[in-house]
């Protein structure tokens, strides 16, 4: 018998990007390998610079720049490879198919995925849904674990 994880949410409140910055450090450091994670909000809410501190906390010291034209971005590490994805500009779900999505999300590496909805239907259930709205002061996160996994991260956050 199957037996579903329990769902945990963590929410945070974020008054500035070396807060942003901190945060995705923190959980960054908390990652393993295979995790998924969906990175979702608006334009302008933080995306990149949370994923800009996950890489942080992985290692990664150097440039984060945005995939949005070249749809990933890999990151090798001593922790363990790290895929930086942005597919806000899919016109269908399809298209991940013929940029080879699948070798990325092998369970062999961190995956971080901003505008998962562009891919709904052809990507796999996320470890962890991070949500990002813009607040009059500042930014909320809302972290929803999806796996056992997942609720194991959030739980030492």
């Amino acid at each position: 018998m199957l037996i579903e994880p329990a769902i945990h949410t963590l929410q945070r409140i974020i008054n500035s990007e070396a807060g942003m910055l901190s945060f995705g450090a923190g959980l960054g450091a908390q990652l393993r390998k295979g995790t998924i994670i969906y990175i979702s909000g608006e334009l302008g809410t933080g995306k990149t610079t949370l994923c800009r501190g996950i890489l942080s906390g992985r290692g990664h010291h150097s440039k984060v720049k945005s995939p949005t034209y070249t749809l990933v971005e890999p990151y090798s590490l001593p922790s363990g490879p790290v895929y930086h994805f942005d597919i806000y500009r899919l016109a269908d779900p399809s298209e991940l198919e013929y940029m080879g999505y699948r070798d990325y999300l092998d369970g062999s590496a961190i995956c971080l995925v901003e505008w998962p909805e562009k891919g709904v239907g052809w990507l796999p259930e996320p470890d962890i849904k991070i949500e990002i709205a813009v607040r009059k002061r500042g930014r909320s996160l809302e972290c929803q674990a999806q796996s056992k996994l997942g609720m194991n991260i959030i739980n030492n956050l």
